[in-house]
């Protein structure tokens, strides 16, 4: 694979060229950035800049003007090769906070290995209907230790929807969910994303991940996608090597969350819209 062109490819077609992640979100490009704005329950952040030194603080604080407006939290997911050098330090001074590094991992799935089969006693099962979007959320909350309602209404939305553009899959040790995953494709482009990959602790270390992404890697090669895309956290990214994955670059997510105005009538909470990185990860 080659390195650079292919992450010239993803910041083109996934970041430049990003697409609404769902149901009620546009996305909108406003000099050199591009930012995605949903609903409070839906994912709001600029995915992509092209900045200069000139201009980066200038474009800070016009997007913090205009998520302020709307009374969102936001993220501005910085990647570890955006302009300029300095764009975290400047974020990190107008008043965003960062959150965990992970790593920007890309496998072309014909180099991929795909033959993880599940555990003894663990079955994959395929999630289409609201039951299954809620073993997903249990999954999430215990793997997590975070609420997950967001996650149940962004995924039985995008279900209902638009269900071509989703795959979800629950892992069961007999009835009991013990690990949940997704994969979101991108039509028109040639990456498929693998997101929300969790397991319940007493279940970990037994090749469950390993599985779920072998089961998204088939899917994606049965629907024609050529690249499989992960931001992978520290205990996942020996596993995505394992198989074939490449580290391209870092993604840090760097969240905004608007002062509360003062109270001078009823009570109005304007940070309701809680930004939550592990949403796109």
């Amino acid at each position: 694979m080659d390195h650079a062109g292919t992450l010239a490819l993803f910041d083109r077609d996934l970041r430049a060229g990003a697409r609404p992640d769902g149901p009620g979100a546009r996305v909108e490009r406003t000099g050199e950035v591009v930012r995605q704005v949903a609903s409070a329950q839906g994912w709001n952040g600029v995915v992509w800049s092209d900045l200069d030194e000139a201009g980066a603080d200038a474009a800070i604080a016009e997007q913090i003007a205009y998520f302020t407006g709307l009374g969102l939290e936001f993220e501005w997911k910085l990647y570890g090769h955006d302009r300029p050098v300095d764009l975290g330090q400047r974020l990190g001074a107008a008043g965003f906070t960062a959150g965990p590094r992970e790593t920007l991992m890309i496998g072309e799935v014909v180099g991929l290995t795909l033959d993880a089969d599940p555990p003894e006693g663990i079955r994959v099962r395929p999630v289409t209907d609201r039951a299954g979007v809620d073993l997903v959320a249990d999954v999430h909350e215990k793997a997590f230790g975070t609420d997950s309602s967001w996650l149940r209404h962004q995924l039985l939305a995008r279900l209902t929807a638009d269900p071509d553009s989703v795959v979800a899959v629950v892992a069961l040790a007999g009835d009991e969910p013990v690990s949940a995953a997704r994969m979101e494709l991108v039509p028109g482009t040639r990456f498929a994303g693998l997101w929300g990959g969790g397991t319940v602790e007493a279940w970990r270390g037994r090749g469950i991940y390993r599985t779920l992404v072998a089961h998204r890697a088939r899917a994606a090669a049965d629907r024609g996608y050529r690249y499989l895309q992960v931001d992978a956290s520290s205990r996942s990214r020996p596993i995505l090597e394992r198989l074939g994955f490449a580290a391209l670059s870092t993604t840090t997510p760097y969240v905004y969350v608007p002062r509360r105005a003062p109270c001078t009538g009823p009570a109005r909470d304007v940070t309701s819209g809680a930004v939550r990185s592990v949403a796109r990860a």
